[in-house]
């Protein structure tokens, strides 16, 4: 609970300092929309700290277009309240084209990525038919959260766990994996790899569950704004950015696909 208030309140404080900022500038105000815990794409950490790869390739796309940035965090099950209510200008967050392609306005892709399983090193699980009878973890709202509920996905998978746990973000899941609360997290791999870090007390599976790739989303009607960022995007491979960008997260940068 406590950890919450600390977010709340470091939420509130970034609102306030980016509302302040509409009264002393004429720029665009570039409102993006993101997971405040989905590290290594976006978070909020409980110092008031911002960062992750999307929330600086967001900042670099305001910057090079000359607009003021600013940060609208939200739980991920809140992500289409926030765009339908104007409150954000898109989601951007590690956000997943397939299966949503009808749903939103979408820019090129700029990362691919696979959804995977990870289990401790010692567990004893080895291959996906090893999950029987285990819980296994997952977040709301996401990709892999869809994939497990899905009669053409890996609906048939999840039947044979003992139950499928879900997390409000996968920070929280990771902590019961640790604990031995679960057996296993259902996960995108940059970010299981960036949860796991560089101990050699996880692993993924061998077989993944599926592939996908990541864009923003926009409401349907935004067409101009899509253009736009994707017109940036494109100016950010040429001159190296975007590139730059990715290295400093290496969960990430070999799965960055612009300019290929």
């Amino acid at each position: 609970m406590k950890r919450l208030i600390t977010l709340f309140l470091a939420v509130t404080m970034l609102v306030s300092l980016t509302a302040c900022g509409k009264t002393t500038s004429d720029k665009r105000v570039f409102k993006h929309g993101f997971d405040l815990d989905y590290p290594p794409y976006s978070y909020i950490s409980d110092d008031g700290t911002m960062g992750g790869f999307d929330v600086e390739l967001a900042q670099a796309v305001c910057e090079h277009l000359g607009w003021e940035y600013e940060a609208v965090p939200f739980n991920w099950d809140a992500k289409d309240a926030e765009l339908n209510a104007g409150s954000c200008d898109c989601i951007w967050s590690g956000f997943t084209i397939n299966g949503r392609e009808d749903d939103y306005t979408w820019s090129k892709p700029y990362s691919d990525n696979t959804q995977m399983i990870l289990v401790k090193s010692d567990s004893g699980i080895s291959s996906l038919a090893d999950l029987a009878g285990k819980a296994v973890g997952v977040q709301t709202a996401t990709s892999a959260y869809d994939l497990l509920n899905d009669e053409e996905g890996q609906a048939e998978l999840c039947s044979t766990f003992a139950s499928l746990e879900v997390y409000e973000t996968y920070t929280i899941a990771f902590n019961d994996l640790k604990a031995g609360a679960i057996d296993a997290i259902a996960i995108d791999v940059t970010s299981g790899q960036y949860l796991m870090g560089d101990s050699g007390e996880y692993k993924f599976l061998d077989e993944m569950l599926g592939s996908e790739q990541y864009a923003i989303g926009f409401r349907k009607d935004d067409t101009e704004l899509r253009d736009t960022i994707n017109k940036a995007l494109d100016d950010l491979v040429a001159d190296g950015t975007y590139a730059a960008i990715g290295e400093k997260y290496p969960e990430i940068k070999d799965y960055l696909c612009l300019g290929k």
